[in-house]
């Protein structure tokens, strides 16, 4: 398996994956895909195998503390210069699932961030992924104020 960072040329294989793992009102559309493509190429992490994109971390970096809702529909939001590196989705396709795919992944982005010298990394996940993401160091920071997708969410955080 490989891992590389983003191009536009991946808009179409990205968009395909995001709708294969998130329900529609949650999944980023074609065109929001295309902003945070423009916006932070080096900030997608995606995973191949035999060519074919099998899982993706993606997210902004900001001076932002928080994860809020406005911030998925606004690619001006990534600042390089910012402490937070923020994670909007981890996607792996059904078929590759428990495969360990998605924490090659965040451990990837979790390692970029530190080198890059962030303070760390924000995600919000619904309760049931609370431990997954603790078992990679990040803490939960309880429910978030997002109401993205009309579900609840927990914020969760891995401080340097």
């Amino acid at each position: 398996m490989d891992i590389r960072t983003a191009r536009l040329s991946d808009l179409e294989e990205l968009a395909r994956v995001e709708a294969l793992c998130f329900p529609p009102a949650e999944a980023a559309g074609r065109e929001a895909i295309l902003g945070r493509l423009r916006a932070y190429p080096g900030h997608f992490w995606l995973l191949f195998d035999a060519g074919r994109l099998v899982s993706f971390v993606d997210g902004p970096v900001t001076g932002q503390a928080d994860l809020a809702d406005w911030m998925y529909d606004d690619p001006a939001v990534h600042d390089e210069g910012g402490a937070w590196q923020m994670i909007f989705g981890v996607n792996t396709i059904p078929e590759y699932r428990r495969r360990g795919c998605a924490g090659t992944l965040l451990r990837r982005a979790v390692d970029d961030a530190a080198a890059q010298g962030r303070k760390g990394l924000v995600l919000t996940c619904k309760p049931a992924l609370v431990r997954y993401y603790a078992s990679f160091g990040f803490a939960d920071e309880g429910m978030s104020p997002s109401t993205h997708g009309g579900a609840a969410w927990h914020q969760m955080r891995l401080t340097f």
